[in-house]
């Protein structure tokens, strides 16, 4: 990676110091963007907060600016879906961390369920947008500001994946009562394709400029409670053994270790944090 200069961050002078450094994260407005944005930023890191949808990324980084400043926050518009836009940015923005954060992810409604996402009748159209923007995306990204870290002599990629990477979704959690069972809504099977896939481009990616010095890791959160319905946070909060859902915040220390050298031999890894979900 670059080397690091003072970041007056209480980070200043330990591994985990991310001063000098540029990070990029995609899709930084969703959910958990703004929250990695806070974790670089924490540790002193320059941070690219970029998203396809710009009011969106606006706001995100109006909130990150009202406590960072505005010196170290920088929006950029990106489409990961288009190779024109990564390279633009590629070519504008040398990057020694890029988080692959971007994705669709079908939110649970005010009833419980989600949208009609049944496999038997999922649209090939919804299938192909999704995978381009999760999997494809992130694929574009890695290959583009991977490749220039390599050339640069190291980095770190860090893939956003999921507690679903490792298991199957327990589709009870979404059912409505009243609903056939032919409409009873599911969690969408390109979700499931989409996480799991991301586990073994780390895995390639992490070995394959290891060489190089560029590492490449994957963070997989469980359910984050976001004010979902009480009767889907209990259904939830009963398979979790930690008894609760992770709160927003909970995923920054492991961001700003993956993403720091305080894991400089890591590479190639799944850091599952669930509450202790997937080991039961």
């Amino acid at each position: 990676m670059s080397p690091k200069s003072k970041s007056g961050t209480p980070f200043e002078g330990t591994a985990y110091d991310l001063g000098g450094r540029t990070a990029l994260i995609t899709g930084a407005a969703g959910l958990l963007g703004p929250e990695h944005a806070a974790a670089l930023l924490e540790a002193g890191a320059r941070v690219v907060v970029s998203d396809l949808d710009a009011d969106a990324a606006a706001a995100a980084v109006r909130d990150l600016s009202d406590t960072f400043g505005t010196a170290r926050v920088v929006p950029r518009a990106l489409d990961v879906t288009d190779p024109e836009s990564i390279a633009a940015l590629a070519a504008e923005l040398p990057v020694d961390i890029l988080v692959n954060n971007a994705a669709i992810d079908p939110k649970v409604k005010p009833g419980g369920g989600l949208e009609p996402t049944r496999f038997e009748t999922f649209a090939l159209a919804d299938w192909d947008f999704q995978l381009s923007v999760g999997l494809t995306g992130a694929f574009l990204c890695a290959q583009a500001f991977g490749s220039a870290m390599a050339a640069r002599g190291g980095g770190v990629i860090l893939n956003i994946a999921s507690d679903l990477s490792v298991f199957a979704p327990d589709q009870r959690l979404y059912r409505q009562a009243g609903l056939a069972e032919d409409r009873q809504p599911v969690k969408p099977v390109t979700y499931s394709v989409i996480k799991t896939a991301l586990i073994g481009l780390t895995r390639y990616v992490g070995t394959y400029w290891a060489d190089r010095g560029v590492r490449c890791n994957a963070l997989s959160p469980g359910g984050v409670h976001t004010g979902q319905p009480e009767d889907f946070v209990a259904r939830l909060t009963d398979l979790i053994p930690a008894g609760r859902m992770a709160e927003r915040n909970e995923y920054r220390a492991a961001v700003q270790f993956l993403c720091s050298d305080a894991s400089t031999y890591m590479t190639g890894q799944n850091i599952v944090m669930d509450g202790g979900r997937s080991v039961l």
